[in-house]
């Protein structure tokens, strides 16, 4: 089932003759259950792309659905609890909060959406993820690995469909990006979630199920 997908997506920046072409007509389909990379060099759009996949953006034209729900249809506040229940966030500079510890950041999300806690759930997660032992640890307790597996156990626990990770690797060593890039797999499969990696390392999008590749705002190449 397509769960994920654009249709002629634009996102254009400025006017002629300094316009900038960020994104210029993609379409692009993801499967439930499907780990996709997107990869592309620095300015090739991929970022913008993913901003607009979750619904952080919006797009010059064209449009975004998730299960068939056009993003371009809610107002602010719609697109906010959208958002929330339906996709999960994994970003490069993690974004936890080092006043809180490891199970706290990993339920803050829920918390704020007055969404009832599966603990059973978010138990599994931490232990799928090697951090169990560190759930009552603040965030500066931890390695850099390690505060990327509770950014990836934050996004997992809102059950939501689709997980986007923006180069969640890009503040980690080699050895450790692949242990993180083999989590998210293990994860995405255990827990059956969707994940779309934006990343500019071939070698870790090898370690997907499929790859589509982006260069000035196009998309280039599917495999």
């Amino acid at each position: 089932m397509c769960i994920l997908k654009t249709k002629n997506l634009k996102k254009y920046y400025g006017t002629a003759p300094n316009l900038v072409k960020a994104l210029d007509g993609v379409d692009i389909e993801i499967y439930e259950g499907e780990f996709v990379a997107i990869v592309g060099t620095s300015g090739s759009g991929k970022s913008t792309l993913l901003h607009m996949l979750g619904g952080l953006d919006y797009p010059t034209s064209g449009y975004v659905a998730v299960r068939d729900k056009e993003l371009s249809d809610f107002n602010e506040n719609e697109l906010t609890i959208f958002r929330r229940r339906n996709i999960g966030f994994v970003f490069q500079n993690y974004n936890l909060l080092p006043i809180i510890n490891v199970y706290e950041n990993v339920v803050l999300p829920l918390e704020l959406d007055g969404s009832h806690i599966d603990t059973d759930f978010v138990e599994d997660i931490l232990k799928t993820l090697g951090i169990g032992d560190k759930r009552y640890n603040k965030p500066n307790q931890l390695s850099g690995g390690q505060q990327q597996r509770v950014a990836i156990a934050r996004a997992l626990a809102a059950k939501p469909s689709i997980i986007l990770a923006d180069e969640p690797t890009g503040n980690l060593d080699s050895k450790t990006s692949s242990e993180v890039v083999g989590l998210l797999k293990t994860t995405g499969r255990k827990f059956n979630q969707t994940i779309v990696m934006i990343t500019h390392n071939e070698a870790l999008a090898q370690l997907c199920d499929r790859i589509i590749h982006i260069e000035d705002g196009r998309i280039i190449e599917r495999r």
